[in-house]
């Protein structure tokens, strides 16, 4: 038998940045005379033997030198050794076998339980001493005993630390159960993607890497397999990739092995519940009921499901059976002969009587077909209509296009799949059964897709040109799709800011033939016309023919309970500045789609919410509604809607005062904005940058910022959101001193406040053109602003005029007058979470001879500190923390140290003890 190869280069681990960490807790306590033990468990192909093997690099590099440790798994031939290295001494354990020889100096243990005892006792008092197992749960049951004997009588002094894998449910695992373990769980989306981009050099199709990455469930080794096994031309989407996708069965044989040893009626049972799930949605589980009529036409008591439930393969609950290891499931029905597993299938089919169950069975004999069949094909097809659910629908249609001998019937049901994956909120799927697309007339609504998914996931301006072409195809026969495309290209020309693009798109919608006899789609509504000539009529400068259009939209949008409809009516709703009309429109657009679906809408809806929050001044609500929606633009894969939300999470924290948040959400839009053409998102962040830039007293830097954005030139804003930047630009130049830019605009936002319903708009151009008034008129104008305020809501801007009205009364030396609106403002600023805007008030009150109150220490953190604060408060770790606002765990790291400065405490238990106290003080003034 050979050793493992030897590793001579620091590994690259992916998403185990957290593991990693606590190995290194362990070694540094090491390496100070401190030992310990940890258990790393997991299934197979997680990395528990990377780790280990990270651990021996890290803490003893070279090793790749000869005579150096070298790693041996259990497999391998009995060994064990002793080994020096640089003070630190290393015993490297496979299976057990022979004792090391005797050191000098050292006696030769027996072979009593407290032989290795003494052995590690009498090693650790002369060096520090790491101990490594592998596959710890492949020692007989006596060395396992004798090896925790061990461990739990080493005390932390004796300088011994001890780190062991073993696989996850093994029955050897159970014997170490009483010692610290830190169980692996498979890698998340984002790590894959990232260790299939280091396996492919990043060439892998899109629609290919997405397959690779469902087939691998998170399994690290099982990704390596499957990848290796590809030809560049089947890496880069240019061969069809095999079906199933080869590679990785000895770790499949592995995952198979941990039923070997139940009876054979329970595999029998197994193999009936992972052939069930193949018409459940993922994640489901089979349905007990099924089980038990298919056991019992087998011959066989469902009731022996039990050892397996007790062997952890399965749980049972509400109905349903699980696999506790997807990949288990999956390797139960590749390790079945293909005869047997068709019979299980047909067994299947014939309990699944019904009409409730026609989908799920004609699903069960597709899955026991032997070749093609046309008639199940077109069963298949017809059962998958409305009102079934898109992820069924998909389901269905690929089964039927796999049986389908006619190729463009085939490559229609495909795509037709694919835009059903789509919609069901998975794009990955989509893209994979995209690239099975080969021949006309599929192209059509294949274009269609892959528009939609860019859309969403790429550059803005290839999605409209699929969507263009999409069009072009889909018309002579499918005119619904053919306006959506035209919708979706309209889209595209929007997020980057396209106007010419844009009106070719929605002027195109309006000159179709509509003529008698061709299928119309629903959307072909006169609300659909309204929505697409008062868009029209807006930016063609006819404002007032747009604005009557607009309203139509928006009282069809109060009648309808289609999402597409409503997120339109909320565009209308924020393009003509009836702000809380868009907030009604989202909200019930978001309402529709979590009860209805499809769910590829949900980022869309959460998005056009968060920003009509947003610009209504109800900053707290679009953060929680913005961050939301980032969780599901992450799970649907959807980055174009992240860093539209990113930029949302820029703009509140501006307000709230949170710099670092702001720089950090505003980097992550710009990080997608710059390459897929997002002219919105890359305005609002830098938008929100300079806003923050201008809370903080950095009025130059602020000025630099928007000044590109707002006047005229090559690099102007994005159409939609530069009139909002105005006020803020005006504010920074004048403080700056570049008022003669600040007035080049003034005019433009004149004639846009003169026509937009924006209630805050009035009240910032008073605001404006006091800050560009003489003195004489300016005390006029800043009352004029606060009179316009007085008849809209909105703490944040009234605030910032009260704020900037008493700061010029003070220059004036009307420093009695001025204190009013600052106070005003301070209280303002408070009550909606602007802590650096409440700082400045704050600052500008003492200023003018007031004094300010002091506050409570948990004042003194930021908007977002206060958030991780009570979040670790609460008893989560910086990684729960980070998954909950959104974040990285090295931005929860570098907040939670600012708090601890902060506040002076040394602990968690501190912070938690002092946000208690100033919780019952304020509850209790």
């Amino acid at each position: 038998m050979t050793p493992s190869t030897t590793v001579r280069s620091p590994l690259r681990l992916y998403g185990r940045s957290g593991e990693l960490t606590i190995l290194e807790t362990l070694l540094t306590r090491l390496s100070a005379g401190r030992g310990g033990t940890l258990v790393l468990t997991g299934a197979p192909g997680l990395g528990r033997t990377a780790l280990l093997r990270h651990a021996l690099d890290t803490h003893a590099p070279g090793t790749g030198s000869p005579g150096a440790p070298v790693l041996l798994h259990a497999t391998a031939a009995p060994a064990e050794r002793l080994l020096p290295y640089s003070g630190l001494h290393t015993l490297l354990c496979s299976a057990p076998g022979p004792l090391p020889p005797p050191v000098a100096g050292i006696p030769r243990p027996d072979t009593a339980p407290t032989a290795l005892l003494d052995l590690l006792t009498t090693l650790g008092a002369l060096h520090p001493l790491l101990v490594c197992v592998d596959d710890a749960h492949a020692w007989d049951a006596g060395s396992r005993a004798a090896l925790v004997f061990a461990i739990r009588r080493l005390t932390p002094a004796r300088g011994v630390a001890v780190l062991l894998t073993a696989v996850e449910q093994h029955a050897g695992e159970r014997d170490f159960t009483a010692l610290p373990s830190l169980r692996l769980g498979p890698l998340d989306r984002s790590a894959s993607r990232a260790l299939l981009d280091g396996l492919t050099g990043g060439r892998a199709d899109p629609g290919v890497r997405e397959e690779l990455l469902r087939e691998a469930a998170g399994n690290p080794r099982l990704l390596t397999a499957l990848t290796a096994r590809l030809t560049e031309d089947q890496l880069a989407g240019r061969g069809a990739l095999p079906q199933p996708l080869s590679g990785g069965e000895s770790l499949l044989d592995a995952y198979a092995a941990h039923i070997d040893g139940l009876p054979d009626d329970t595999r029998l049972l197994l193999l009936f519940a992972a052939a069930a799930e193949e018409h459940e949605p993922e994640g489901t589980g089979a349905d007990a009921a099924v089980l038990l009529r298919a056991g019992q036409l087998a011959g066989v008591d469902p009731g022996l499901l039990s050892p397996a439930e007790t062997l952890g393969a399965i749980r049972i609950g509400a109905g349903r059976v699980h696999f506790t290891q997807p990949l288990l499931r999956r390797a139960l029905l590749r390790r079945a002969p293909l005869a047997r597993r068709r019979a299980v299938h047909r067994l299947l089919a014939t309990v699944l009587d019904g009409p409730h169950r026609t989908l799920p069975r004609l699903l069960q004999r597709a899955c026991a077909a032997t070749g093609h069949d046309p008639a199940l094909a077109e069963a298949l097809a017809r059962a998958a209509g409305p009102p079934r659910p898109h992820a069924d629908r998909a389901a269905a249609l690929t089964r039927a296009a796999a049986l389908s001998t006619d190729e463009a019937l085939r490559g229609e049901r495909f795509a037709a799949a694919a835009e059903h994956a789509w919609l069901a909120g998975d794009p990955g799927r989509a893209r994979a059964l995209l690239t099975r697309v080969r021949s006309v007339p599929a192209p059509g609504r294949a274009h269609y897709v892959r528009g939609l998914i860019a859309l969403r996931d790429g550059p803005a301006a290839d999605a409209g040109e699929a969507l263009l072409t999409a069009a072009e195809l889909l018309a002579p026969h499918d005119e619904g799709r053919a306006v959506g495309a035209l919708l979706g290209a309209a889209e595209a020309a929007w997020l980057t800011g396209d106007v010419p693009g844009y009106l070719n798109a929605m002027n195109r919608i309006g000159g179709r033939d509509r003529a008698p006899g061709r299928s119309h789609d629903p959307a072909l509504a006169p609300a659909l016309d309204d929505f697409r000539a008062g868009m029209c009529a807006v930016l063609d400068g006819r404002t007032d023919d747009g604005r009557a259009l607009l309203r139509g939209c928006l009282d069809a949008g109060d009648r309808t309970g289609d999402p597409a409809v409503l997120l339109r009516s909320g565009i209308a709703a924020l393009v003509l500045g009836e702000v809380d009309a868009a907030c009604r429109a989202g909200a019930r657009a978001l309402a529709a789609v979590r009860a209805h679906g499809p769910e590829a809408l949900l980022p869309q809806a959460l998005e056009h919410l968060a920003y009509g929050e947003l610009r209504a001044g109800r900053h707290a609500r679009a953060r929680v509604h913005a961050y939301e929606g980032l969780r599901a633009a992450d799970r649907l894969g959807q980055r174009n809607a992240a860093a539209a939300l990113h930029a949302v999470l820029a703009m509140a924290a501006s307000v709230e005062g949170d710099g670092a948040a702001c720089t950090e959400h505003a980097a992550s839009a710009a990080a997608d904005a710059g390459p897929h053409g997002l002219g919105q998102a890359a305005t609002l962040a830098t938008w929100a940058v300079a806003r923050a830039d201008l809370a903080a007293g950095r009025h130059t830097r602020a000025a630099a910022r928007l000044a590109p954005l707002v006047l005229t030139g090559p690099r102007r804003g994005h159409f939609a959101a530069l009139m909002l930047a105005v006020p803020c630009f005006v504010e920074a130049a004048v403080l700056a001193g570049r008022g003669e830019e600040a007035r080049a605009v003034v005019d433009e936002f004149t004639a846009w406040t003169a026509w937009t319903a924006d209630p805050q708009a009035p009240a910032q151009l008073a605001r404006s053109h006091a800050l560009l008034a003489p003195a004489g008129e300016a005390a006029d104008r800043y009352e004029e602003a606060l009179a316009h305020h007085a008849r809209s809501s909105g703490d944040f801007e009234r605030a910032r005029t009260e704020l900037l009205y008493g700061q010029w009364l003070r220059r004036q030396r009307r420093t009695r007058e001025a204190r009013d609106p600052l106070r005003d403002a301070l209280v303002a600023f408070e009550r909606c979470g602007a802590r650096v805007w409440a700082e400045r008030a704050a600052g500008e009150l003492r200023a003018a001879g007031e004094s300010v109150a002091g506050s409570g220490p948990v004042d003194l953190l930021t908007a977002q500190q206060r958030r991780v604060a009570r979040c670790v408060a609460e008893g989560a770790t910086n990684r729960e923390v980070a998954v909950r606002l959104s974040v990285s765990p090295r931005t929860v790291d570098h907040h939670l140290r600012n708090v601890f400065a902060v506040l002076g405490v040394r602990s968690r238990t501190e912070l938690a003890r002092l946000l208690d106290r100033d919780e019952e003080n304020a509850a209790n003034p």
